[in-house]
Order: structure tokens, then C-alpha cells, then sequence
């Protein structure tokens, strides 16, 4: 009896931390948070294929499941849901450099307990 083959896709890539200008609770002018917007968005892009994430890794018709772990820059107390929020850039750029729609991400989302100001995205079927 044989087994069937279970290969199972994954990666790991470090992003930046989000800049604060894309928190949900910033109070800037359009044109700066798009700005922000544009530079984090082709950050994330850049890092994602520098670390090896190109659109032949992943099939475009399945969901994957994308976990964040944020580690904050520092101790102060950030709310879960604007740490997400701003992370939407980031997270358009990683789809585009995988060449597939953010709506196939299924995603998990923590705060590690150290600093370090990134955000460490795991990428699997």
C-alpha cells in the first residue's frame, strides 16, 4: 500500500514594519497616506522577491493561509485590528509579487512578546 504524496507549499518572508502613517487612527492628508501607502505596497513587493516569492510558487485557484506575527518596534500597547489594518498595503504587495488576488489569503494574525519592529508573514496551502 502506498501512500499518496503530500507536498505542501510554504515560505517565510520578513516585512517591515507598517510606517504610522497607515495606521486607521492617523489624522494626515490623503495625499500623504497615499504616499505611504505606494511606498509600503512596493516594500513589501520588493522583499517578497528578494526572498524568493514569484507567482509559479503558488496555485491562483486555492486558498492559502497567510499567518502575521507582528513584532512591535516597541512596548507600547498597539491594537490588534490597526496593526491588520495597516498591514492592507503590505499585504497587496506581497499578492502582486506572488501574481495572485489577496482574497485567496485565509489569514491568522499574533503579536510575538518581543520587539523588533517587523512583521514575519508564513505562507502555506
Amino acid at each position: 500500500m502506498t501512500l499518496p504524496s503530500i507536498t505542501t507549499k510554504h515560505c517565510e518572508v520578513i516585512l517591515p514594519w507598517p510606517p504610522s502613517a497607515l495606521n486607521p487612527n492617523a489624522r494626515l492628508h490623503w495625499s500623504k497616506i497615499a504616499k505611504a501607502k505606494k511606498a509600503y505596497r512596493e516594500a513589501c513587493f520588493y522583499e517578497a522577491r528578494s526572498a524568493g516569492i514569484t507567482a509559479a510558487i503558488f496555485p491562483r485557484d486555492k486558498k492559502l493561509h497567510v499567518n502575521l506575527l507582528f513584532y512591535p518596534p516597541d512596548r507600547r500597547h498597539r491594537d490588534q485590528d490597526n496593526m491588520l489594518a495597516a498591514m492592507k498595503s503590505g499585504l497587496d504587495g506581497l499578492a502582486s509579487a506572488m501574481g495572485i488576488d489577496d482574497r485567496h489569503f485565509k489569514m491568522t494574525f499574533d503579536v510575538a512578546s518581543t520587539i523588533g519592529g517587523m512583521v514575519k508573514v508564513t505562507i502555506h496551502e
